[in-house]
């Protein structure tokens, strides 16, 4: 089979995107946080995605240098996958990763997950000279559906969903107060919101008195790989202002409830493995390992400022 690349053409390829992973969730680390993920300004500059597409057009793999968290994300179908397409991708990345060293794009490293037990992916990985990093190594929790008891809110707050793209800044502000960083754009987060699976019912956020947003959960949901829907956590997050007042864990909890009550039979989440009190917390509501995913490195000479 003849494959090719071809440019990134903006919101019709990044559905294709999504819709190749969708079709074959079992392959792929991320599926359904992908409309979160692919909606994040790395996207804005073409360059930083490549495409791979059959004589007849349809898209076989795709590869994007996502800026925000240092990170390859790529994907390919089961046709990819037997044409080998991993070494190609990995290949284009560390070129274009090359490329954009010496810009404010650029980053000092780049990351590449893959669950633990695909080894095609990890033994591409490695030969392309990432190496396995233990410290930025994740797992992929997984809670089945089951009541979960509602978290206690301090008098005046209150769980809503987020008031649609009118109050996208002000859900900026608080995404980038609890994670510390400025990633966290409105164009990102308008983008999300306006992507076919975003359900603005799982959007949902915690208003203090007074009306400040506190923090938010948002969830997102689809097909799992044995079929039903699955539902997933992403992102999750409170304001350094309110934390230790149970706003997170009622803004789980609720989360939870409302995707379980829209037919998921499963409700997952990705983290890191050093986030210990995001760990208890999620062990406390009743999550457990599904998967481990390790997380491969390779060192470029990016700007030492890079975020």
């Amino acid at each position: 089979m003849r494959i090719q690349m071809r440019p990134y053409a903006g919101e019709p390829d990044r559905r294709a995107m999504v819709a190749l992973v969708r079709a074959c969730p079992e392959d792929n680390v991320h599926v359904l946080d992908l409309p979160y993920r692919l909606s994040s300004w790395a996207l804005d500059e073409a360059e930083n995605v490549g495409l791979w597409a059959d004589a007849e057009g349809r898209l076989r793999a795709w590869a994007a240098l996502q800026t925000p968290f240092w990170t390859l994300d790529y994907a390919y179908d089961a046709q990819g996958r037997e044409l080998g397409l991993g070494p190609a991708i990995l290949t284009w990345a560390i070129r274009r990763a090359t490329a954009m060293a010496a810009q404010p794009s650029g980053r000092r490293a780049w990351l590449v997950g893959a669950r633990e037990d695909q080894a095609d992916r990890l033994g591409d990985a490695q030969r392309a000279g990432f190496a396995p990093d233990p410290e930025a190594a994740q797992v992929v929790l997984a809670r089945p559906a089951a009541p979960v008891e509602p978290g206690r809110l301090p008098d005046g707050f209150q769980i809503r969903p987020l008031g649609g793209v009118a109050e996208a800044e002000a859900y900026v502000a608080l995404h980038r107060a609890a994670f510390g960083t400025a990633n966290m754009t409105p164009a990102w987060k308008t983008r999300a919101m306006r992507t076919p699976e975003y359900r603005p019912e799982i959007d949902l956020v915690v208003e203090a008195p007074g009306g400040r947003l506190a923090a938010f959960c948002v969830g997102w949901l689809g097909a799992g790989e044995a079929g039903g829907l699955v539902g997933q956590v992403e992102p999750l997050g409170v304001s350094p202002d309110f934390r230790r007042l149970g706003l997170g864990r009622a803004a789980l909890g609720e989360g939870i409830r409302r995707m379980q009550a829209l037919g998921a039979r499963e409700t997952r989440v990705q983290t890191d493995r050093y986030r210990g009190a995001a760990g208890a917390l999620y062990a406390r509501l009743g999550f457990r390992v599904a998967q481990q995913i390790v997380v491969c490195r390779r060192a470029f000479a990016g700007p030492a400022s890079a975020e």
